[in-house]
């Protein structure tokens, strides 16, 4: 039986799983396998961020906007929306495998509202380049 995300100790598990997922996905992979060098205080950080995300918890210090749009730079603007809806398919259908209830839920949420907002931050911050 599935409970929801109740702990960070379930947000690792949530992260750890889906960029399990990502890492081998054809499409998007390589966008993170060329990127992170360091995966284990990578998905540290990440824990961090969803746990301050999902529960109020004041974990995570960075800015993801700025950090994604340097990535886009790294791989001259190829990152687009077909990317970020292949990411959030990878997020939704890791959620479902282990989780269900209300913080399921606004985690799925979150990361449409997110995938969205880095989308319009990559497109943005490409527009301040060719000036």
């Amino acid at each position: 039986m599935k409970t929801d995300i109740n702990s960070r100790e379930d947000v690792a598990l949530l992260v750890h799983r889906f960029y399990d997922r990502v890492r081998e996905d054809k499409e998007i992979g390589h966008f993170f396998n060329e990127t992170i060098k360091d995966w284990p205080a990578h998905l540290d950080k990440l824990t961090d961020f969803w746990e301050s995300n999902l529960f109020y918890q004041q974990k995570y210090l960075g800015n993801p906007l700025l950090v994604h749009a340097e990535v886009d730079a790294k791989f001259k603007g190829a990152i687009d929306n077909y990317h970020f809806g292949i990411w959030l398919r990878h997020w939704i259908a890791t959620l479902d495998s282990h989780f269900e209830g209300t913080v399921t839920e606004k985690a799925k949420q979150r990361a449409r509202n997110m995938s969205v907002r880095m989308f319009f931050e990559i497109y943005e911050h490409r527009k301040l380049r060719q000036m």
